[in-house]
């Protein structure tokens, strides 16, 4: 159907793409929203033919449903989260899912958490967010985690990838944002057009029976086996 009425569509989609950038203070991005929808409504019912309009006012409507919904679910941005059930919970509802398990006392942590902030609002039909090791034993253990940074790409609840440390980053703290947006794309946890790339090592799961949590000095591994 998307493909009978094209002007539709495009139109629909102008109101995805304007989420798709920096977080913006909430009156002023509902005030945009709304000032947006007017626009394309206009546009729509000044459209001489009754079946785009039609469609295309269904349409619309739709998006900004399924937009509400999203932000609801904190879509757009890079959040947080404590517990581990809601952990759990989400990972499972959620399409696309980027998961980074991190420690507040490591650097890389850090510099993991910058990129995939700016990451997050880009790619609005992927939910991101990081989750402080020390709350999530359980999961730890179960996900075989003992090197951090460590993210996650979830795909309809299924782990499809994972970064552990920055091997697959150039292995160094100044890696570009597009070297992990690439990355997250090949993974399929984000949509973006590449030519036919190949994901490097895949790291195998393995389990801890024993975590804890110690920074070396001047060491960039984060071993929770130590």
């Amino acid at each position: 159907m998307l493909n009978n009425n094209p002007k539709a569509a495009s139109l629909a989609a102008r109101l995805v793409e304007s989420n798709r950038g920096p977080p913006r203070h909430e009156d002023n991005e509902d005030e945009d929203e709304e000032a947006l929808f007017a626009e394309l409504e206009e546009e729509i019912e000044n459209d001489s033919n009754a079946s785009v309009r039609e469609y295309g006012m269904k349409l619309l409507k739709q998006e900004m449903e399924q937009l509400k919904e999203l932000k609801e679910n904190k879509h757009g941005q890079y959040s947080e989260i404590k517990d581990e059930k809601e952990v759990v919970k989400e990972h499972r509802r959620e399409s696309n899912c980027v998961v980074h398990f991190y420690h507040s006392n490591f650097k890389r942590c850090e510099i993991m958490d910058k990129h995939l902030a700016k990451l997050a609002p880009k790619y609005f039909n992927t939910r991101f967010f990081r989750v402080f090791v020390e709350n999530v034993p359980w999961l730890v253990e179960k996900l075989g985690i003992k090197v951090l940074p460590c993210v996650i790409c979830f795909v309809d609840g299924v782990t499809k990838h994972r970064l552990t440390g920055f091997e697959e980053l150039g292995n160094s703290d100044a890696f570009e944002t597009a070297v992990l947006e690439m990355r997250l794309s090949v993974a399929g946890v984000i949509q973006k057009k590449l030519p036919g790339n190949q994901l490097g090592t895949v790291y195998a799961n393995s389990s801890s029976s024993r975590p804890l949590y110690r920074v070396k000095d001047n060491d960039e591994v984060f071993d929770l086996d130590e």
